[in-house]
């Protein structure tokens, strides 16, 4: 079956469940916070955990075309703690590992449609070549594109011990505050992993949330130490695909992956 007729029958699908059970997915809604990783500038642009400019471009027009409601995840996490209702137009959006095409090709595309976005940093990583540098990350927090700690050194958290995953999470925070000049309370796991160890040392040492990608078993974002995300690459075309993404029940339709 090809791609867009596997989307005609999801969307399909979702109609009639949504038909039967409207009352139930209703309370299924999660606010789709969309992951990226390096924005290129060639058209011809292909990789998993990559966009091409053209069409992160393209992807943001979507955004602002259709009025879709982008906050930041801080506004997000007081939403989901304080209980508050959120529209179901709402969309979030981060960067992973911070490379310099987020400053570079991302962030004039971000600037232009006036969308805030989290980029999840490594501090041993941060003005060593191809990624972000200390000016560029206070460049871009001026505009509302804000930093988060993914680890101090990018490490596979459960493949640590308790002591070395509390130093990574630890001595992150305080290397990205001192430089940017403010606290920071969100946090990524790289690759999506961690534990309950993992989630209990994030919340003690002052993050208030914790994303992962699909990874764990509260796919509705319940849980702040454990935010599911939607992955946005190359073959996101604006149109039924994305849509799918962004309708705020994707979740349903993904299978739960162990977070470790």
């Amino acid at each position: 079956m090809k791609k867009f007729e596997r989307i005609i029958v999801i969307v399909i699908l979702f109609i009639v469940i949504a038909g039967t059970y409207g009352a139930e997915l209703y309370g299924k809604y999660t606010v789709p916070i969309i992951m990226y990783h390096n924005v290129d500038e060639s058209e011809d642009f292909h990789h998993l955990s990559g966009v091409a400019l053209k069409k992160f471009e393209s992807q943001m027009s979507f955004l602002k075309r259709h009025r879709y409601n982008v906050i930041s995840l801080n506004a997000l996490v007081d939403a989901i703690t304080g209980e508050d209702k959120i529209s179901h137009n709402t969309v979030v959006l981060t960067f992973d590992d911070g490379y310099v095409d987020n400053y570079t090709r991302a962030f004039p595309v971000l600037k232009k449609y006036g969308f805030p976005a989290t980029i999840f940093i490594v501090p041993e990583k941060i003005g060593q070549e191809g990624y972000l540098t200390w000016g560029q990350i206070r460049e871009m927090e001026k505009f509302g594109v804000m930093v988060g700690s993914h680890t101090f050194s990018e490490a596979y958290l459960p493949g640590l011990s308790e002591e070395e995953q509390m130093r990574e999470i630890r001595d992150s925070k305080r290397v990205i505050e001192r430089k940017v000049g403010h606290p920071i309370y969100n946090f990524c796991y790289p690759s999506g992993g961690f534990s309950e160890f993992t989630k209990k040392k994030v919340e003690e040492l002052g993050y208030k949330s914790a994303c992962t990608t699909n990874r764990g078993y509260d796919r509705f974002n319940k849980d702040v130490y454990q935010l599911n995300r939607v992955r946005f690459g190359d073959k996101d075309d604006p149109g039924p695909v994305i849509w799918v993404k962004l309708i705020g029940f994707y979740n349903i339709f993904r299978s739960s992956v162990d977070p470790y």
